[in-house]
């Protein structure tokens, strides 16, 4: 079991059925589309193992078997890839995690929401903190993974966090926002969450994003959580009543994140991470400066 102020955990709510990315979504999940060379949900995971996560549990719903598939062995292409001697393709099958990571996948048969999702993992999460990830958000780092900070800085709290950052007025309706006191250059000290707030009703201009790390008491809560914002279960309601009975924090993480919930942040995604290639990038930036725009 993970000791008590250390984050082995993390669940990846990935039952949605990505109806913003239409006809592509039908047959394949939206987790799995491709940035450059690697699905949504394998940067995810990346970003997992390196803040030192050692169980991911997927929290999965209809037509997602090709998640499970992607983290499975997958013995035909590896013994093809062996006959031809294509070895670098093969460690890159071969090592899309590293061997000690545990993979569980639970079903979430009623899309209630990521409140509900989160739910559906206490079983596998038992007593111990954890962290939440959210694929559709992306974050290249500046330096280490957003995750990584955040567990980090969870050593020193050892308190409940999401990830948040600065968002535009046009846009304060559709985030989780918070309320609370800066404490210092990258925390907050949360007192409110609101989902999906009036413009003018928003507390601040700062707004939760897809990576959180939460106590066990997360699912007390959850149980009693009813509907909120777009008839759903919602994490952010959760929290908001987690708040009230001990502290809960916010974190400016660095990094630049990308919705890629949505087109224009999928593919600003791919052209950011492709300048960040090492294969790609000389010959991505010559294009782009010779594109006649």
């Amino acid at each position: 079991m993970p000791e008590k102020n250390k984050i082995k955990i993390a669940v990846f709510p990935v039952a949605g059925m990505g109806t913003r990315f239409l006809p592509a979504t039908k047959a394949s999940p939206k987790e799995m589309l491709p940035i450059v060379d690697k699905p949504l949900i394998q940067y995810a995971a990346e970003e997992a193992v390196e803040a030192g996560i050692e169980t991911l549990i997927f929290v999965t719903g209809r037509n997602k078997i090709s998640i499970q598939n992607h983290f499975d062995a997958a013995y035909e292409i590896e013994a093809e890839l062996e006959r031809a001697n294509k070895q670098k393709e093969l460690e890159l099958v071969k090592n899309i995690i590293p061997k000690n990571i545990a993979c569980i996948y639970i079903r979430q048969h009623q899309a209630l929401g990521l409140g509900h999702a989160v739910l559906c993992a206490k079983p596998a999460v038992g007593n111990n903190p954890f962290a939440v990830i959210l694929a559709d958000d992306m974050i290249l780092p500046s330096n280490e993974g957003c995750l990584k900070q955040m567990v980090e800085r969870y050593k020193e709290l050892d308190s409940s966090m999401v990830a948040v950052e600065k968002v535009k007025k046009e846009l304060l309706h559709k985030y989780g926002i918070i309320e609370g006191v800066k404490s210092n250059e990258s925390d907050w000290v949360l007192s409110n969450i609101i989902e999906k707030p009036n413009t003018n009703d928003a507390p601040s201009n700062m707004g939760v994003v897809g990576r959180y790390i939460l106590k066990p008491s997360i699912f007390d809560i959850l149980s009693n959580t009813g509907k909120g914002a777009g008839e759903e279960i919602q994490l952010t309601d959760a929290i908001a009543a987690q708040l009230k009975k001990e502290k809960v924090y916010a974190y400016e993480f660095n990094g630049k994140r990308f919705d890629c919930g949505n087109k224009l942040g999928f593919l600003k995604a791919t052209i950011e991470y492709g300048l960040n290639h090492e294969e790609i990038a000389t010959d991505l930036r010559n294009y782009l400066k010779n594109l006649n725009i």
